[in-house]
């Protein structure tokens, strides 16, 4: 049989391609904006020295700023689609490259203009906020003055950007280690075939259905962490104390509460996720005792808590079915959100296949006043790509329904509300097929995929969330952040977490010092409270709750006009409250039940 090649982008018609021509006409149009900023910004410095001199000058600089900011978002929002589309072209690297040099130099010229507002006193920054010439400014500038007891000396400053790189060589000290010197080496699968075990390849072997396979690749894997362990608890450290010590020279009680500082939520937020959900655990040791009957094991060990319930079913789903299913899923979300959703993936707001050099995955991209761009590498017989589409047009909908209703300095939303849009497309498409098919199978498959998603991103990730807090907990009161301590306090979150209902080999001790996000910590945890929110919000359009609808529009116009909480509190959660993780503990609860009925 000939082998299937992967056809470039001119072997597939541009109907099933982005059409970039809503940002530039052709790449000499996109010359012309860059050389344009290149000969406006270093104008800003005429104001230097002078931003705090009245409040027209700093609306005059606010403004300046903006327009140059539109102009550099939609240069490099085209340069950054080109690249995805390709990413061994030479001459879209080069555009991205030269950007990135372009915009460090913006950030130096400008970054006089932050320290000097924050230098207005108090008494002249009252009467600035009431000027009328600042008005559509008040956001922004709140944001902006909050930072006020958290910014230093220009001198400390100065030497905290100074010593940034330095600080972080953590980060790039773990990465370099973990995808290129560590080597996991190859595995023979049950056909005889040598298979390349790889950071990427290894949640894959997980999937499969050989169990022998299965923990033949965790025991590989985790042996080579194992001859590294005590270099990656030595990067791990190093962060944590990084984290510390920046916090402490903001003069932040914690590096938790510095991390939560920005999107202004308080730490008992924090707290309250990881209590309800420890507080919602035997659920989860349910399903792993369903996991393990079914599964036929004596033991259930975590190489074994990937692999489907139900296999994957054969389907063969057109991308155009495909959007014809997530369109009719929203239709709870009214005439202006499918409609125009549905003109923009019938249209070419959407990279629909794979092609040589595009990149991997999906993602949803956009700028203001330009189309929510999609990228997709959709597979007709990959059932799960259906959702995927759901989830990018969640991302793509919120910043085209956020662009349309705020000005540009308040558009962007912030990472704790990225991932409510789109699992709450999720939901509703999950939803959507179960009322469509009576197939036994069918339903198992889409019940067992939304069990799973929300193990993986409610349980999973406050048991992550808990072990951030816990490590750098320990920094702050003086103690010693070793190997053991490091393997010792994850064991017990193993233990608290799921030893009740699984037998957990000493090797995945090891499984703290490998988490990528364990070197950015205090992240995490927004994926747990987003899905909740999403869970939350889904429930009530779906039962008719009166305004549900509505509400759920305007968190999506909102944008970033208020803090994450407020934001979420008008849509209808309230997440400084248990209830909303309570909530999707209970969903998950009742997919439970069905699940095991099926079964």
């Amino acid at each position: 049989m000939e082998e299937q090649k992967i056809p470039t982008r001119a072997d597939i018609p541009d109907s099933d391609k982005w059409d970039l021509t809503d940002l530039f006409a052709d790449v000499s149009k996109w010359n012309e904006d860059v050389a344009r900023i290149t000969r406006t910004y270093p104008k800003i410095t005429e104001w230097k020295g002078r931003v705090g001199e009245s409040p027209q000058t700093l609306a005059k600089v606010l403004e300046f700023e903006k327009q140059l900011d539109l102009k550099i978002e939609r240069v490099y929002h085209f340069a950054s689609l080109q690249l995805a589309e390709d990413s061994a072209n030479n001459d879209h690297l080069a555009r991205v490259a030269q950007l990135q040099n372009l915009m460090t130099k913006v950030a130096e010229t400008s970054a006089f203009v932050v320290p000097e507002i924050q230098a207005i006193d108090d008494a002249h920054w009252e009467k600035f906020v009431a000027d009328p010439a600042l008005k559509d400014w008040k956001i922004p500038l709140h944001k902006i003055r909050r930072m006020r007891p958290h910014v230093l000396s220009e001198r400390e400053e100065r030497l905290l950007a100074l010593g940034a790189a330095a600080l972080d060589g953590y980060d790039d000290a773990f990465s370099q280690l973990t995808n290129v010197d560590m080597k996991y080496g190859v595995l023979i699968d049950a056909d005889g075939r040598e298979k390349p075990l790889t950071q990427s390849t290894y949640s894959s072997f997980l999937l499969r259905r050989d169990r022998n396979l299965r923990k033949r690749a965790f025991k590989q894997f985790y042996y080579e962490f194992q001859d590294h362990q005590f270099t990656l608890a030595a990067s791990l450290s190093y962060s944590v104390k990084a984290d510390v010590f920046r916090a402490r020279a903001r003069n932040f009680a914690s590096a938790l509460e510095a991390s939560l500082f920005k999107d202004d939520v308080p730490v008992a937020v924090y707290d309250g996720l990881i209590n309800a959900v420890r507080g919602g655990i035997l659920p989860l040791l349910r399903y792993y005792g369903l996991r393990r009957r079914v599964m036929g094991l004596d033991q259930l060990h975590s190489y074994d808590t990937y692999v489907p319930l139900v296999p994957e079913i054969e389907t063969h789903v057109s991308f155009d079915e495909a959007i014809n299913k997530v369109i009719a899923s929203l239709a709870p979300l009214g005439q202006e959100y499918t409609r125009t959703l549905a003109d923009g993936l019938r249209g070419r707001w959407c990279d629909r296949y794979e092609t040589k050099g595009k990149r991997s995955g999906a993602f949803s991209s956009s700028s203001y006043h330009a189309p929510p761009y999609i990228l997709m590498n959709y597979k007709e017989d990959v059932f799960a790509d259906v959702y995927t589409l759901a989830h990018e047009a969640g991302h793509s909908m919120h910043t085209w329904f956020s662009a349309k209703s705020q000005l540009f300095q308040n558009y962007d939303y912030p990472i704790f509300l990225a991932e409510v849009a789109s699992t709450f497309n999720e939901e509703l498409l999950t939803h959507f097929l179960l009322d469509e098919t009576s197939d036994p199978k069918m339903r198992a498959y889409i019940i067992n995929r939304q069990i799973d998603d929300i193990r993986g991103t409610l349980y999973r990730q406050t048991m992550f969330a808990e072990f951030e807090k816990v490590i750098h907990a320990i920094e702050e009161a003086g103690g010693a952040l070793t190997l053991e301590v490091f393997k010792g306090e994850y064991r017990k979150l193993l233990e608290a977490y799921f030893g009740e209902a699984m037998a957990i080999d000493p090797s995945l001790d090891l499984e703290c010092l490998r988490i990528p996000h364990f070197y950015h910590a205090f992240y995490v945890y927004k994926y747990a409270t987003g899905l909740s929110a999403a869970v939350t919000l889904s429930q009530r359009v779906l039962s008719g709750e009166p305004a549900a609808v509505e509400k759920y529009l305007g968190f999506l116009k909102s944008g970033g006009s208020k803090f994450p909480l407020e934001t979420l509190r008008d849509a209808g959660v309230d997440m400084t409250t248990a209830e909303p993780i309570k909530s999707t503990i209970a969903v998950f609860e009742k997919r439970l039940s069905e699940l095991e009925a099926l079964l």
